[in-house]
């Protein structure tokens, strides 16, 4: 079908017979009429004037456009065709009703035919506007659903620039600890080595010694046999005189050879990889705090350190990805457990609102936690300088002496999780349960005072 042309209907309409032109001619005046319109005018005033303006005209002058009647017959010819659309292809009827089964305009004819007994269908304007209401609310849908992508889409390029993040950081404290570690390489090789050049400038010094005074010993013993080769040419009777004193100076005894050892190989390099591993566990065995924390559970409202063992409270949300595992409150250390005895301690200080404690796997990680073990939480709470146990009857502990450092203790096998203040052996609270699930060390705070530190 060929593309309709668009053109205001009175652009191309007579103003003699108000109709579509049929053979347009134009007057000097600019004004166009039917080529019959004009003459049957003309002929009826008795005068050449135009019909619109009443200007006076010659009888050459109406001059004929191609171009314009094409248009004209153009528009006349697309309007036919609208026509024909309006109508029904097989009863020639005027289209009035719409079946919604077929999905088809339809005449009065096709209404009462057999092929559309029992179909739903309704007058054309009224199935218009069911139709577009009906396309209104899956616009609507669609609208919704692109909102929806692009709000996924821009929690993935958070996402994105978070994992950037992390990883640059991450990949920092990669090879600050590989440094750490290249460290007390270089600081053990130096150490070997020097033991062993302390080793080697001892034996060789004690080995050129030897050599000296051996050498002073061959050029003693050189000289007394040159001495005793002149004694032998001497006359018979000179050299049987000092034959005695000549024969104790042949008496000469080589002196037992004192051998010195070599290095010893197996001092400096039997289980040289053991020694150096033991020296690097003694190193950072104390350095590593018992919890870190994990940053991708961390609430949008912490700032956790680059070593991921301190936390504090901003105003201003971090822009980060709302990925499954992030909690609307709080942060957890980086591993569960799920066996076995746990200690870490939490330094405080002066900071006036934080909660401690441990969840369990699958506690509510988008929701405000309850301060309840049947919620997942066994925490302990201090919040306007107020101690309370997290139970449902909100336990206010009696502290006559602020903790700057607060122990949690998690004996998963007892079922049992205790708050102490390690500085002065006294213990705070203790929850007992059984516990069926892997339990995290849940850590958090809404005071910007003071960080809170693991150590």
């Amino acid at each position: 079908m060929t593309a309709r042309i668009f053109i205001p209907e009175e652009d191309i309409t007579c103003s003699v017979c108000c109709d579509i032109f049929r053979n347009p001619v134009t007057l000097k005046c600019s004004h166009t009429f039917c080529e019959r319109c004009l003459q049957h005018y003309w002929e009826t005033q008795g005068e050449l004037l135009c019909p619109v303006c009443r200007k006076q005209c010659s009888s050459e002058e109406p001059t004929k456009s191609l171009a314009f009647k094409n248009l004209c017959d153009n528009y006349k010819n697309q309007e036919q065709e609208a026509r024909k659309e309006d109508y029904c292809s097989q009863h020639g009827e005027k289209l009035k009703l719409f079946c919604f089964q077929d999905k088809q305009p339809i005449c009065v004819v096709c209404y009462t035919s057999k092929k559309h007994k029992n179909h739903e269908c309704s007058p054309i304007v009224e199935a218009v506007e069911d139709l577009k209401r009906e396309m209104n609310v899956g616009v609507s849908t669609m609208l919704k659903n692109i909102h929806a992508l692009n709000k996924t889409k821009e929690d993935y390029q958070t996402l994105a620039e978070a994992i950037m993040a992390q990883s640059q950081s991450i990949e920092k404290q990669i090879r600050q600890e590989f440094e750490n570690l290249h460290q007390v390489l270089r600081e053990q090789e130096e150490a070997k080595i020097a033991a062993l050049k302390e080793e080697e400038m001892q034996k060789y010094q004690k080995t050129k010694s030897r050599i000296e005074k051996l050498s002073r010993e061959i050029l003693s013993v050189s000289e007394t046999v040159e001495v005793l080769r002149q004694e032998m040419n001497m006359e018979d009777i000179a050299f049987l005189q000092s034959y005695s004193t000549n024969q104790c100076r042949t008496q000469h005894t080589l002196p037992e050879p004192d051998m010195i050892c070599g290095i010893d190989a197996a001092k400096h390099l039997g289980f040289l990889n053991l020694s150096v591993r033991a020296k690097m566990h003694e190193l950072f065995q104390n350095q590593e705090p018992p919890v870190t924390l994990d940053p991708n559970t961390a609430c949008n409202k912490l700032l956790i350190s680059e070593d991921h063992t301190s936390l504090s409270y901003t105003e201003e949300k971090q822009k980060v990805p709302d990925n499954p595992e992030r909690f609307l409150i709080g942060v957890l250390g980086s591993q569960g457990f799920s066996s076995g005895r746990h200690c870490w301690d939490v330094e405080v200080g002066d900071n006036d609102h934080w909660t401690l404690g441990v969840v369990s796997q699958s506690v509510e990680r988008k929701k405000l936690l309850k301060m309840d073990p049947s919620c997942g939480l066994w925490s302990v709470r201090f919040i306007a300088g107020k101690y309370r146990a997290g139970v449902k009857a909100r336990t206010e502990l009696k502290v006559t002496e602020s903790p700057r450092v607060i122990r949690v203790e998690l004996d998963y096998d007892e079922g049992r999780v205790t708050f102490s203040d390690p500085t002065k052996s006294h213990a705070l609270y203790a929850f007992t349960c059984t516990f069926t699930e892997t339990m995290f060390p849940y850590f958090n705070t809404a005071s910007s005072i003071c960080p809170l530190h693991i150590s």
